[in-house]
C-alpha cells in the first residue's frame, strides 16, 4: 500500500471515528485526552481544542475519578473490557437529554464501554471509552417499571380511603397468626364501623357518606404506627392489627381514635357532619385457633359496644 492510500484509508477511518453516533474518547496513561469524537463534542459543548491533551478529570471534575479509575485499572490488569449499564450508574458524563421523544428525561442515560488499546508488544498504552446514548431504552423501562409499581398498589389498596384492601388486609391478618403460633407474639385485633352511617347516607347522600368514609381512614393513618395493618373490610366497617400489642394496649389505641373520630368535623358541600365510632378489640391467644375466629371475636367486641350504646370500645374474652 503506497502513503497516498495509506493516508486516504486512515482520513477515511478517522471521519468514521468523528461521526459516529457513539461517543469516542481515548485516553493515555494519566488520563490525558487525545481523542474527543464530535458526539462528545456535542453533547458536552466542549470543542476538540478545549480538551485534547487535558486531563480528563480536570477537564470534567465532576466525573466519578476514584471508580473510573478502579474500572481502568481492571481493564490493565485483566488485559480485557470492562461494562457498565445505566442500571449500574445512570450516567459517566452527565449529558443533558434533547431527544423529544424522550424528553421526561433530565439526561441522557449512557451505558460504557472501557477499553484497551495495546501497541505490537501487547502492551496498554491507551484507554478508549466508549458512550452509548440508551436513554429511550431506560426511561422506557422506569416508565414501565413506575406503572407496574401503581399497579402493584392499587391492587392491594381501597381506592377510596388509600388503606389497605379486604384481600390483602387478610393476607396480612394470617401473617400475624402464623406468627403469634410459632412465637407466641402478642397481637391484637381492632374493628370498628361508623355509627349510624345509613342515617349519614339518607340525609346528606352518598357522595357525604363517601367523604366521611375518607377522612375517617385518614383519621386512622394519624393514629397507628407504621408497622400496624390498616384496611378496610367493607362498606364502613374498618380494621387494624395491632402488632406487638395486648388487649389493653389496643384499648388505648382504641379510645384514641374513637376520640379523634367524635372531635372530627366533616365539611362537605353546605352540610356539617359529626360522627362517631364503635370500637370492637380482641388480643389473640391459644383458644383462637384460625384467623376467622380472630375476626369473630373482635367483631363481638364490636357488636358489646353497639349493644351498649355506641361510640365507645370494648374486649372481647371468651372466658
Amino acid at each position: 500500500m503506497s502513503n497516498e492510500e495509506f493516508m486516504q484509508d486512515f482520513h477515511w477511518l478517522m471521519d468514521v471515528l468523528q461521526h459516529i453516533d457513539v461517543g469516542l474518547v481515548i485516553l493515555d496513561e494519566d488520563y490525558n485526552v487525545e481523542l474527543w469524537n464530535s458526539f462528545m463534542q456535542n453533547h458536552s459543548a466542549r470543542q476538540p481544542t478545549d480538551v485534547l491533551g487535558c486531563n480528563l478529570f480536570t477537564s470534567f471534575p465532576e466525573l466519578p475519578m476514584e471508580w473510573f479509575k478502579r474500572k481502568v485499572e481492571s481493564v490493565r490488569v485483566l488485559h480485557n473490557s470492562a461494562f457498565t449499564t445505566w442500571e449500574q450508574r445512570p450516567y459517566l458524563f452527565k449529558f443533558r437529554n434533547y431527544r423529544p421523544v424522550t424528553g421526561m428525561t433530565e439526561f441522557m442515560y449512557q451505558n460504557c464501554t472501557i477499553m484497551p488499546i495495546t501497541n505490537a508488544r501487547s502492551e496498554i498504552t491507551h484507554i478508549c471509552l466508549i458512550i452509548y446514548d440508551v436513554t429511550e431504552v431506560a426511561a422506557n423501562r422506569l416508565q414501565l417499571q413506575r406503572a407496574n409499581s401503581k399497579l402493584h398498589i392499587i391492587s392491594q389498596t381501597d381506592g377510596l380511603t388509600g388503606l389497605l384492601n379486604r384481600k390483602h388486609w387478610e393476607e396480612g391478618l394470617l401473617h400475624e397468626f402464623k406468627r403469634y403460633q410459632r412465637y407466641k407474639h402478642t397481637c391484637s385485633l381492632l374493628m370498628f364501623d361508623i355509627d349510624h352511617f345509613k342515617r349519614i347516607n339518607d340525609t346528606y347522600g352518598h357522595p357525604a357518606g363517601d367523604e366521611v368514609i375518607r377522612q375517617t381512614a385518614a383519621v386512622v393513618k394519624d393514629c397507628v404506627r407504621d408497622i400496624d395493618i390498616c384496611g378496610r373490610y367493607g362498606g364502613e366497617e374498618f380494621t387494624i392489627i395491632l402488632v406487638d400489642t395486648n388487649a389493653e394496649g389496643a384499648t388505648i389505641v382504641a379510645e384514641r381514635l374513637r376520640k379523634s373520630i367524635e372531635a372530627n368535623t366533616v365539611y362537605y358541600d353546605e352540610h356539617v357532619i359529626n360522627f362517631t365510632i364503635s370500637l370492637g378489640v380482641a388480643e389473640i391467644h391459644d383458644q383462637i385457633t384460625t384467623p376467622v375466629e380472630w375476626i369473630d371475636a373482635s367483631d363481638r367486641g364490636l357488636y358489646r359496644a353497639k349493644r351498649a350504646g355506641r361510640n365507645q370500645t370494648q374486649i372481647y374474652s371468651a372466658t
